[in-house]
């Protein structure tokens, strides 16, 4: 493995994480790390030894923060609040989504400002390389002192407790510990709070949204101007100079990337004298939709990153005389823009569900239902009515959850931010969303081949003989679940996008114009 990142120093993004959870790169301490987080150690030793009271330390939790605790007790206390606080309910979080927390974790602890020994860093790297990923539920956190109740599942199996995926199946970390010939780590003073205070769970759900969400939105592009081919739209709109007045980043990309995908097309080219003024707003106004949606995930991509970098525990240690107890474990500022996403997502299965809809309508030359022999054959019906459950379902997950507060321990923590909630919802939202594009992709590619002999442009091909590898033309009625998750898979596998990507370097379309430096993906 050589690519080497370096904990506490260099610069964490989205595709750093990703590629460290999927072992592509190996995260590594430095020896200026490693200082730095013996320093910051050593000043709570110092704290503890010189009877200074500093929150967390040597005093007890949340509304106990006032309660003093003996220099002989700091050490209990750590595995307490970790016996204590794990409380989640619910399924587990995806092992991938667990294995960013432990990436996100020490690149926090790493800076230094934490209190937490080497030791415990190096068994949680330990725990990344040797993929035992603690088991962690879903439900529990409210996003606000730290994500509290997932994060104490996920450092249970530290001092030996919990349970862990580990050579393929779960089992108890003790039965790990046993196998492996190793001791649980002995907590110090602080790390026990140090580990469970943080936003690791709701960043790392947000590291998956944005990972997803861009998918997504490449493929929407990709599928709605298939479907514009299919249903023999024009690509008037999306001419530079319409957007150049209204220059809004994210519009601009997604229509040159429609003109482009549509650009040297014999189905294009058949109807320019057909008298169509205009088509319905799911065709036209993909730029104003899709653009709006590509601006709320650049949004989200940004903050991200910044959360990827900060110090979210509590207190914060600057020196043995210098602690400060404040709010950075407070998860608003990923919350909001979660939430923000999540109607981002929502919105493109809602345009892309209007233009499956329109397919199967009869309109402009196609056959109703998408089938020649409708009647009997129920042809392509019943798929739309897959896209309207799920339009639904995601209406419903689209209510913010950060616009709700419930206070909690005893009125210490009186305003929390939901933001596990918005985390988890948003990637709802976006598994929704692959089915309805999945079903669109279904479409388009029946209706495109009703246009047949003619063509479309290099990319719109490459991308419908893909499908075709995948799923045949359908002149009777089948099992058409079969078809949309065959379609899915090459969506969520992101070959779609690929292909598509592909035959435009080989045919030097440059398919993302002057926008792919601000709206690539990492």
């Amino acid at each position: 493995m050589s690519v080497i990142f370096k904990y506490g120093i260099d610069q964490l993004t989205v595709g750093v994480v990703l590629d460290i959870a999927a072992g592509k790169t190996k995260g590594v301490l430095t020896p200026e790390v490693i200082t730095k987080v013996n320093t910051s150690n050593g000043y709570v030793q110092t704290i503890v030894s010189q009877h200074t009271t500093v929150y967390g330390i040597n005093t007890g939790f949340g509304p106990l923060c006032d309660t003093k605790i003996s220099e002989e007790d700091t050490r209990a206390l750590q595995y307490n609040i970790l016996q204590s606080h794990s409380v989640g309910v619910g399924n587990p979080i995806p092992e991938e989504i667990a294995r960013i927390m432990l990436i996100t974790k020490v690149h926090a602890l790493a800076q230094g400002y934490s209190g937490a020994a080497l030791s415990t860093l190096e068994r949680i790297i330990w725990h990344i390389e040797n993929h035992v990923t603690p088991l962690v539920p879903e439900k529990g956190s409210v996003g606000a002192s730290g994500d509290l109740a997932p994060l104490s599942h996920l450092f249970l199996p530290l001092i030996g407790l919990g349970k862990v995926w580990y050579k393929g199946q779960t089992t108890s970390m003790e039965a790990v510990l046993q196998r492996e010939g190793i001791q649980p780590v002995v907590l110090g003073p602080k790390e026990g709070l140090a580990l469970i205070n943080g936003t690791q769970f709701i960043l790392s759900f947000a590291v998956k949204a944005v990972q997803r969400l861009y998918n997504a939105l490449e493929a929407a592009d990709i599928i709605g101007a298939l479907s514009l081919e299919g249903l023999m739209g024009t690509h008037k709109p999306f001419d530079p100079r319409l957007h150049a007045i209204r220059p809004f980043p994210g519009n601009q990309l997604v229509a040159h990337r429609l003109k482009t995908m549509l650009d040297n097309s014999e189905i294009m080219a058949s109807h320019v004298d057909c008298g169509r003024v205009q088509d319905p707003y799911s065709l036209r106004c993909m730029p104003q939709v899709h653009g709006a949606s590509r601006t709320a995930w650049l949004h989200l991509l940004e903050l991200t990153t910044i959360e990827l970098n900060a110090v979210t525990d509590n207190p914060i240690i600057f020196s043995d005389t210098d602690t400060i107890s404040g709010g950075n474990f407070h998860g608003q500022p990923m919350a909001l823009p979660l939430d923000y996403a999540t109607v981002a997502a929502a919105e493109l299965g809602n345009i892309s569900d209007r233009r499956s809809y329109m397919m199967i309508e009869g309109r402009y030359g196609l056959p109703k239902l998408l089938i020649e022999d409708a009647g009997l054959n129920s042809g392509f019906m019943i798929p739309q009515y897959t896209t309207a459950a799920l339009v639904t379902e995601n209406k419903t997950l689209c209510f913010p959850a950060s616009a709700d507060s419930v206070p909690t321990s005893l009125g210490q923590e009186d305003h929390v931010s939901m933001g596990s909630i918005s985390g988890r919802k948003l990637n709802q939202v976006i598994g929704n969303l692959e089915y309805i594009l999945a079903i669109e992709l279904l479409y388009a590619a029946q209706a495109v081949d009703f246009r047949r002999p003619l063509k479309s442009g290099p990319i719109l091909e490459a991308v419908h003989r893909y499908t075709r590898e995948k799923v045949s033309f359908a002149n009777k009625d089948r099992i058409f679940a079969y078809d949309i998750e065959a379609l899915h898979q090459i969506i969520t596998d992101h070959s779609l996008v690929r292909v598509a990507n592909e035959a435009a370097a080989q045919h030097q379309l440059p398919l993302n114009g002057i926008y792919h430096d601000q709206f690539g993906l990492y």
